[in-house]
């Protein structure tokens, strides 16, 4: 029989009983929330008698969406009191109110409220969506502007068009969703969280991460594990106009988030619930199976090195355990939301809680995150408000993940059980054909790791308003977050067995304190109308980790007290701060002409004191044609032209490259030692961005939308670690060198095709192209080869030099194969300075040149929704075209014959192999332990980055349950990741990030997962 793993004995039982608490208590809400609605006999919400003697009309009406679809569960409240009733399943409500004069408040989760006078009869009401509501105001650099009155780039995405993929992390929905903004997923394992890159790359060295800001508080260049749904809206800052406001920290454009509030009327539960079923998508990535790989090795023209061997004879041919197979499994992620908000007109809460649990599709992994968000809104009179808030979020992972690499490149000759099904033990294994092999699944059988993470975001934040047109706002936020990590090797494992076993102990804890202090002024002067804010903010980051190594560990024992040898410990502390002045304003005359100038002086931490302090500014003006009296196109709904210029900074990735740095990794009998390891520049100074664009957004018969951008953008004083002669014992030094540019074009566009009472159908499209190069570098230096940030020795390389792409590859360039004699051939260059072919890779290495570059020609997504009654079906694709990935994978598995202890992967089809004289190919001719250096890097594995992705397709239906109480129950299914169409003959053209950098080298990756979904929404 085969061996059953036993799982770590760790901390799994808190895990489950946590587990199961959040679930019952998910629960339990929800069926209190259902006994609550249904105990109810009517929807009016209760009054005394002495307020029903005072109502002396009846006021009826139906509330539709823009669709003229009947929305149920709105909030009908007499404005200023708490009197209302609720919509029915028809969309249609009655309320008595005291005169024909009294205002209405219609709200419902996720619309725009609207104030409606009562009148003298029947009225009808026409909601908007909250992305709707984000057109007429936008959240946007501290304050609230309206959509009309902006002059910079952005975009606005609601909850719906982002919590439409199963994944944990916001990243990873933006992909193919918001022009200009380029998602690199992170891969199929759960928990992986992607990269994002908004307008190209503007440094060559730094972070390209955009700024995050939710709920006004900057956190970084990651959404903070935040859960996706609790988010309202989400808004793409992408040009000087939006930007520069933030100055240093928005060099890479800026992700404004707000969360969901609670909001005056009936408390509203809203309940969601879907599971996902994942499978491994290869790809075009066929790896060979047993009959597959011996007809390659029959193949060899030197099939005489192995024919005597013990290992080689016919029955070989069916000998076929499947790695793949028997590594995998359907995995399960569950997504479970439930919230409750509403209030009044003085106190408003929203409170939320979320479980997601991952097994992974490769077996062994599992992942969770639970999050928690409490916020609250207090208004004790006319002129202060209170706005606490805390969101919780733990993450968790189990690791006795089955080895990708191994999966991909054991043998299917090797089974890695004995024929009494057994384990085959440690290398060497005398039972397989790579003998040199190791079989992870015996050190499985023990060995794992495990992962926990804590943060808590706490918000403090007040409001005072002096007059109708002055506030003084706070916003003071405190994050903490702890992560610990334990891995585990036993000493009858491979990985343990020669230090008897080892433990590996991680700790991490770190905290940053942000506060910005807002002087917010609004106010109209007949046609004038002047928004400006100015204000400090202060942002402090700390961080300590340490690190405990032992080994000498009894078998099963996990803990560093039985160990015999402390092996190692470290451990570091990091601090940084920011703080700032800032300024903003925003002018309208008569809502036709639109001007907006702001300011902002940082001062950071990380650079030198001689150039402590940066200066960034952006200026910008629009004008809306449609207002104009002379303008007569009544098809055109709006017109628009906006240009804005400006500036922002960035720091390098390093917190002290302006100090001399000593490094006390010497010692000597015992004592410590240290050694220069950094020279001081007390001159470095910011990474300066100029950015220039112009755009247009036009609107025609109230059905088609369109927005065109164009930008230009300069990056000067490069950030970057400029080599130095390695005598002085130090090998580099920070300095500001160089310039990049950045130019670009967008378009999107949004069509309601159809839109009537019963049937919406409405397309949105978008596209972005960016062109990057290097303008100049330091000194006489005309280029610079760095490595591609993959960390794999033989990998490709990039070259910097002016004119070219950022992104530029540079290789060996390969010439193909031989037609008389099956060989490779690479391109040299001759003592004439020619380009001819050579057989001689060494020769031919030495002749590189810029091939290609991984940024591709354009990119963007496009989508289809279709409402038909109750019905309702979406589909969302992403695409890229150009650009060229750099797939190492196929220096392993297509490798010729030079590497015998792998499996090797099938031609990719187009691809043909050398076999006789006068053959066209494209690989050269195969050859046991082949020494032709044909897999080395070259331009040979270049490949196209196109593609087209479908992310996801969803087919939902509205119950009609009004017996029940129900404001709205919504069934669905949906799949996601089904099928890419491309030429691409690795895993996926979506290249995950290397050690957090986006790279373009294809290696051994955890395979993005084909997802199966069925889900639920329920409000009540």
């Amino acid at each position: 029989m085969k061996k059953v793993f036993s799982k770590k004995p760790g901390n799994s039982r808190l895990h489950t009983v946590l587990e199961k608490s959040l679930k019952a208590t998910l629960l339990s809400l929800l069926s209190l929330s259902f006994q609550v609605t249904n105990a109810a006999p009517s929807k009016e919400i209760p009054v005394n008698k002495t307020n029903l003697l005072a109502f002396q009309k009846i006021t009826k009406g139906k509330v539709v969406d823009e669709k003229g679809i009947p929305i149920p569960g709105v909030n009908v409240i007499i404005k200023g009191t708490s009197k209302g009733v609720q919509t029915d399943m028809d969309g249609s409500f009655a309320i008595d109110v005291p005169n024909a004069n009294t205002i209405l408040v219609f709200s419902f989760l996720g619309m725009q409220d609207q104030e409606v006078a009562a009148g003298n009869g029947s009225i009808n009401v026409v909601m908007k969506e909250a992305g709707e509501q984000m057109d007429e105001v936008v959240v946007v650099g501290y304050a609230k502007v309206k959509k009309e009155s902006l002059t910079g780039s952005l975009q606005t995405l609601d909850n719906k068009k982002i919590v439409d993929v199963t994944t944990p992390s916001v990243e990873n929905m933006l992909a193919g969703k918001a022009t200009g903004v380029y998602v690199n997923t992170g891969g199929g394992q759960p928990g992986a969280v992607g990269k994002i890159i908004i307008r190209g790359r503007t440094t060559v060295n730094g972070s390209t991460d955009p700024l995050w800001v939710i709920d006004g508080v900057i956190v970084g260049n990651s959404s903070a594990n935040m859960n996706p749904s609790d988010i309202e809206t989400l808004t793409v800052l992408k040009d000087a106009a939006s930007t520069a406001v933030y100055g240093s920290q928005g060099a890479n454009g800026v992700i404004v988030v707000t969360t969901k509030s609670g909001k005056a009327g009936k408390s509203k539960i809203s309940f969601s619930a879907k599971t996902a079923l994942t499978t491994i998508n290869n790809g075009n990535f066929k790896i060979m199976n047993g009959s597959q790989l011996y007809d390659l090795y029959d193949s060899f023209a030197n099939k005489q090195d192995f024919e005597n061997v013990w290992w080689w004879k016919p029955e070989l041919r069916n000998q076929n355990f499947d790695w793949w197979n028997n590594g995998t499994q359907t995995g399960l992620a569950e997504d479970y939301n439930l919230s409750i908000s509403g209030g009044g007109d003085n106190f408003k809460s929203y409170v939320s809680i979320g479980l997601y649990d991952e097994t992974g599709a490769i077996k062994g992994y599992e992942y969770k995150k639970y999050n928690g968000l409490m916020k609250f809104e207090y208004k004790p009179n006319s002129w202060f408000t209170l706005r606490p808030q805390v969101n919780l979020t733990r993450e968790t992972t189990d690791d006795q993940q089955h080895s990708v690499g191994a999966l991909y490149g054991n043998m299917p000759w090797d089974s890695p059980y004995l024929a009494d099904g057994t384990l085959v033990g440690n290398a060497p294994n005398p039972t397989w054909v790579n003998t040199t092999g190791s079989n992870y699944l015996y050190d499985l059988q023990w060995n794992y790791g495990e992962s926990e993470s804590y943060t808590v975001r706490a918000n403090l934040d007040f409001d005072i308003k002096f007059t109708s047109w002055l506030t003084y706002s706070s916003v003071n936020n405190y994050i903490f977050g702890n992560y610990n990590s334990t891995y585990y090797s036993d000493p009858r494992s491979s990985a343990g067995e020669a230090v008897k076993g080892r433990i590996e102990d991680y700790f991490s804890t770190y905290n940053r304190i942000y506060t910005n202090q807002l002087l917010k002024f609004n106010k109209s002067f007949g046609k004038h109308d002047f928004n400006a804010l100015a204000g400090y903010e202060w942002n402090e980051y700390n961080s300590k980790t340490s690190t405990g190594v032992a080994t000498g560990i009894p078998p099963g024992i996990i803990v560093t007290d039985a160990a015999a040898v402390p092996e190692k410990v470290g451990g570091n502390r990091s601090q940084w701060a920011v703080q700032s002045l800032l300024s903003n304003v925003n002018y309208s005359y008569d809502n036709r002409y639109l001007a907006q100038v702001s300011f902002r002086r940082d001062g950071a931490s990380n650079f030198g004191s001689n150039a402590q302090y940066g200066n960034f500014f952006s200026v910008s003006g629009g004008w809306n044609l449609h207002n104009e009296a002379f303008f007569h196109a009544d098809y055109i709904n709006n017109l628009k032209l906006r240009a804005s210029y400006g500036s922002v900074g960035n720091r390098p990735n390093s917190l002290y490259p302006h100090l001399p740095l000593y490094s006390f990794s010497q010692s000597y009998n015992e004592n410590p030692g240290a050694l220069i390891s950094q020279l001081a520049n007390p001159d470095l100074s910011w990474e300066k961005t100029y950015t220039g664009g112009v755009g247009v957004d036009v609107s025609f018969f109230n059905r088609v939308n369109i927005t065109l951008d164009y930008y230009n953008k300069n990056t000067s004083d490069l950030l970057y670690r400029v080599p130095l002669p390695g005598v002085i014992g130090v090998t580099s030094i920070w300095r500001n060198v160089g310039a990049v540019n950045n130019r670009g074009f967008e378009a999107s566009l949004n069509v309601d095709i159809i839109k009537n009472e019963n049937l919406h159908w409405s397309v949105d499209a978008n596209i972005g192209t960016n062109k990057n190069k290097v303008t100049s570098l330091y000194g006489n230096k005309q280029e610079i080869i760095v490595g591609d940030g993959s960390g794999i020795a033989g990998s490709a390389s990039k070259l910097l030099t002016p004119g070219k792409d950022v992104d530029s590859w540079y290789l060996t360039e390969w010439a193909g194969v031989n037609p008389e004699n099956g060989k490779p051939q690479w391109f040299t260059t001759n003592a004439a300075g020619e380009r001819v072919k050579t057989s001689n890779y060494g020769d031919a290495s030495k002749h590189q040149k810029v091939i290609g570059a991984y940024t591709p020609d354009f990119f963007g997504g496009f989508s289809t929704t279709v409402n038909y009654k109750n019905f309702d079906f979406a589909a969302i694709f992403s695409y890229s075209v150009g650009g060229e990935i750099y797939n190492y994978a196929r220096a392993e598995f297509d490798s010729d014959g030079a590497y015998t202890d792998r499996n090797q992967m099938n031609l990719h089809s187009g691809w043909s192999r050398w076999e006789k004289p006068g053959d066209i190919a494209t690989h050269p001719q195969a050859l046991y332990n082949n020494s032709s250096n044909s897999n080395k890097a070259s331009s040979r594995f270049l490949e196209t980055g196109t593609y087209l992705k479908m992310r996801s397709i969803t087919l939902g239906y509205n119950v009609p349950i009004e017996r029940l109480h129900i404001a709205n129950l919504r069934l669905y299914i949906a799949g996601e990741n089904l099928f890419t169409i491309t030429h691409y003959s690795g895993v996926d053209p979506e290249i995950p990030p290397a050690n957090g950098i986006i790279t373009g080298v294809a290696t051994q990756v955890y395979p993005q997962t084909r997802k199966i979904v069925l889900g639920l929404n329920l409000t009540l």
